[in-house]
Order: C-alpha cells, then structure tokens, then sequence
C-alpha cells in the first residue's frame, strides 16, 4: 500500500511517497514559492536523479496537480498512475482539544481544522489548503489528519491548565497543547524499542532540538508534559524564540519603545531566542563557531540554551518520579554532540555516563551512554513523514 504524506506551508509543499510494505520511501520533494514569482519543484525520485521543474504554481492546488504529474512522469516518477495512491496523510499543526489521534478528514474535522485558525494562523490555513487541494486533484482517496496537537492531549489537567480565569480555557479553550507531538511520539517508541525497555511501563524524555525546541516526557507512550504550550513560543529558549519569559516584559517593551502587542510578539517570535542573546544568527553552527572564537554573547546564548533545556529534563523526571531513557532528536539533538554532552553534564546526579565515542558519531540511531549509566540516553533520528504514513495506514486499514 502506498501512502502521500504533505506538509503544507503557506507557500510550500513538502511531501513524500512511501511503500507501507517495506516502509521505503519512493519519492520526496518540495513545491516553493506558492502563489509567489519564481515557484518550482524539487523531486527526487529513489534510484534517479533530482529532478526541478521551475514554473508557474499559483495556489496549491496547481501544486498538488505538478506533484501528481510528476510521480507518474516516465522518465522522473515511481508509480504507474494515481490509482495507486491508497490515502494521503496530512501533517496538520492544530487540532484544539478535539482530537487526540490522527483522523479521516470529513467535514466535521475540516471544521474543527478551521475553527482553530485562531490558534495557528501561520499553519492550520496552510494545512487546509492542502487538504482542499488533495481532495480536489484526487477525489474519493482517502485524507487523514494527524496532529501535532494530538500527542499532548493526554495531559492532566494539572498540566495543561493555565492559571488565568477558568472561563478563559472554558470561553476560548486557551489551555497548553505543545507542538512537535508528532516528532515527541515517534522518538520516544523509537527509543524504547531500540533500547529493549518495555513499553507499558517506560518512563521517557525526549529533547527535539531543532531551531525550534521542546521537551517532553511520557509513560508508556502518554504525554505527561510537555514544554510548549498554547503557541509554540512557550518553553524552551528557540533559535528565533524567546521562549517563556516574565509576561509583564511584553508591557514594558510596549511601554518603552512605542510599540504595540502584535510588534512585540512579531519580536518575542523572530527577533530572540539564540538570535537574539547572540547578534550572530538562529544557526546554531554560527553561534557556536564564534562561542569557540570567544565571542561572548555567543557563549551566553548557548549556556542559556544548555542550561534551560537541563531543567526542563530535570522537573520532568520529577514529575514522572523517575526516568528509563532520554531521547536527543531533531537537527541540533541529533546531531551536536557539544549540545548534547552539555546537557547530559547537568544530569550526572542521576548516574548519567556519556560515552564519547558513540556521541561523536552522527546519522544513525544510538545509544550514547555508556553500560554502566544508570540512565540510557540516546540519540533518535526523528522521522514525522514515516510517523504520519504508519497512523494514516492505521486507519485506512481499518
């Protein structure tokens, strides 16, 4: 059975064409620069050559249309016809509160997709397109929605309320939902598997360190906590994100500079985090090289980013009275040792042993923690297409 998995931007397409069979992956690529001048495809077909095609994609429909063309093309596709598509899976970032697992779109779900433009403008709109424009190219083939909201949804109450009036989260469902969800709950079953722990039982951290960054923790593949939370500002310090801060600083920016809130959000949003602390960039590469260097905004950016994240492992082990495995995934966990060493050095008091031979390698799947740790911490390529191809066969299978 052969699955399309789509991520929509407001401009982009990423998607990719998988074999449940053998869980291979066929086809991948990305339409850019939707509705804007210079749009094209990027597709790279298993076993051939990359293969572009710049030309005129003024929504996303027209996208869609270029993407199925192209993986019957003769020359550049993998599959004979369209036919074979069996379903489609849809990355959609917000689901509210209701959905926890992925669902066949219908037009309620299409509603509730809608009704939560409120709480993700950049990304739900997009996901919608997307999800329009499936139906429009393909009719009567399947389309799941798998959220990225869905895996925090199994919080207590305790842990997603806001202290703010009740009737807020009751009038306009403000509450933390955390986002990565799909990565969170990919990495901590790949964890627990590759480590040989039980999965009933298993108590996990996942670190996803990326340019944007959350941690979570789980047991027995339940989202106990999670560090982002009605937006993905909240947490962690990001690469362009402030992460949380003293709310009152929005005021006193406002205040002081003359702005307005939506202003300081647009700052709080794209103007902080590692870029902010640093003056250098969002890319970790660049902050650390002038770390090394000796720059010290760059040093400080850094430390703060280490140091936050350690505490965010820190009370989520105590909130789950213990931990099994922590999990590095995403650009920066799975692929910075320095990020990582640095992190687990906060943790020693639980026994924590890094191994550095097995942390200095890169790309692959591994425990890097050595035998006698009383923790095993690994590091876990994330794979969200491959997460959204096995729960969108999950449910057409039904």
């Amino acid at each position: 059975m052969k699955i399309l998995v789509l991520n929509c931007g407001s401009s982009s397409l990423k998607y990719q064409l998988l074999d449940m069979d053998n869980e291979e992956v066929l086809a991948k690529g990305l339409c850019e620069r939707i509705g804007i001048d210079g749009s094209k495809l990027t597709h790279k077909p298993e076993g051939k050559d990359t293969y572009e095609v710049v030309t005129e994609l003024p929504d996303h429909e027209a996208a869609i249309k270029l993407v199925m063309d192209t993986l019957v093309d003769p020359v550049h596709g993998v599959i004979g016809s369209v036919d074979e598509i069996s379903a489609v899976g849809h990355r959609v970032v917000h689901g509210g509160q209701a959905y926890s697992s992925a669902t066949l779109i219908t037009p309620t779900v299409k509603k509730v997709i809608r009704d939560c433009f409120d709480l993700s403008p950049l990304h739900n709109p997009a996901n919608m397109m997307g999800i329009d424009a499936c139906e429009a190219a393909m009719p009567g083939i399947p389309n799941v929605a798998v959220f990225d909201t869905a895996f925090g949804q199994s919080m207590d109450e305790k842990a997603f309320i806001y202290a703010l009036p009740y009737e807020y989260y009751e009038k306009y469902g403000i509450r933390r939902y955390g986002f990565h969800g799909i990565s969170h709950s990919y990495v901590s079953k790949e964890a627990v598997r590759f480590a040989g722990l039980n999965y009933k039982t298993a108590k996990v951290v996942v670190c996803h360190l990326g340019n944007g960054a959350s941690v979570s923790a789980s047991i027995g593949g339940k989202c106990i906590d999670t560090s982002m939370g009605l937006t993905p500002l909240q947490g962690s310090i990001m690469g362009t994100r402030s992460g949380s801060i003293d709310p009152t600083i929005i005021q006193y920016i406002c205040h002081k500079e003359g702005r307005n809130v939506d202003a300081v959000m647009d700052i709080l949003n794209k103007q902080s985090g590692i870029l902010g602390i640093s003056g250098i960039s969002s890319d970790f590469r660049d902050v650390q090289a002038a770390q090394h260097e000796g720059n010290h905004r760059a040093d400080v950016a850094i430390q703060s980013f280490v140091y936050r994240i350690a505490k965010y492992v820190g009370s989520y082990i105590t909130a789950m009275n213990g931990v099994d495995i922590i999990a590095f995934t995403a650009g920066v966990g799975e692929n910075d040792k320095e990020i990582r060493k640095a992190v687990c050095d906060y943790l020693g008091y639980l026994g924590i042993k890094i191994d550095d031979a097995a942390n200095d390698m890169r790309g692959k799947e591994r425990i890097i923690s050595t035998p006698d740790s009383k923790v095993v911490v690994a590091a876990v390529p994330t794979n969200e297409e491959l997460a959204i191809a096995r729960q969108t066969l999950a449910l057409v299978q039904i």
